[in-house]
């Protein structure tokens, strides 16, 4: 009967942890890279759709989020009329350059949505955009 020659006494069993880091920082990138990055993780705004037409975005821009329920949101904090009032007062001498950009659920009321850009306009906002995602195919 063959037994096998005992271990040196202080010796213990060593584990290489290097590969098992190595495919957690591996997999830790793919998911990063892979993940969808969602600009309004607190919102759920359904933009309404268009033929593809991009604009080229300004350096002095003024978003503003308008849910299905007529709320405002800016920077993802509430907003009433009257703060975005103040908010578009703010851009004083630079409004001529500044972009009104509103991103309006589609189910959003018409009425509201023309009351916005009313008030922008009327601040001396220079540009007024409003958001949509492209047409799907098969779309109507």
């Amino acid at each position: 009967m063959a037994f096998l020659p005992k271990r040196a006494r202080g010796t213990e069993p060593y584990v290489d942890m290097t590969p098992m880091v190595d495919c957690v920082f591996l997999l830790l990138i793919f998911f990063m890279i892979s993940t969808a990055f969602i600009e309004t993780p607190g919102l759920t705004i359904k933009l309404p759709e268009s033929t593809k037409q991009t604009v080229t975005r300004e350096p002095r821009e003024i978003k503003i989020y308008l849910d299905k329920e007529g709320n405002l949101f800016h920077k993802e904090q509430p907003l009433s009329l009257d703060q975005f009032k103040t908010l578009l007062q703010q851009t004083g001498s630079a409004a001529a350059q500044t972009t009104f950009l509103l991103l309006a659920d589609r189910e959003a009321k018409h009425g509201k949505v023309v009351q916005l850009m009313d008030l922008a306009q009327s601040a001396g906002i220079g540009k007024l955009a409003i958001a949509t995602e492209p047409r799907r195919k098969g779309g109507a």
